[in-house]
């Protein structure tokens, strides 16, 4: 069996570090990866989504606003698009780990 190395994954400490950097990978012509593309709109959506909750929750705490419903409306958007992303990175994990499971 061949066995192959794996380079260390190196960790993220935020998004904002995901958000902030733009990938070096490409196709050929120069345009992104859809699949990179993929995970930048998750990842621009969990942060969108957040950003909003917490805007909704401010407007509520200081009286500007008494729409309960908005926050909660909010707060679930960020939960299914935090969920949608994690989603994403497990089955991406799944298949390199399948990749890696291939016999050559």
């Amino acid at each position: 069996m061949i066995m192959a190395d794996i380079s260390a994954l190196t960790s993220l400490s935020s998004l904002s570090d995901l958000i902030g950097t733009k990938s070096t990978s490409s196709v050929s012509n120069g345009n992104e990866l859809p699949f990179q593309s993929m995970f930048e709109d998750a990842i621009n959506n969990v942060v969108q989504t957040q950003s909003d909750v917490d805007q909704q929750a401010i407007l509520l705490a200081t009286g500007q606003s008494d729409d309960v419903h908005n926050l909660s409306i909010a707060s679930t958007k960020a939960s299914l698009s935090l969920d949608l992303l994690v989603e994403l990175r497990n089955k991406t994990i799944d298949a390199y780990n399948e990749l890696m499971r291939m016999n050559v």
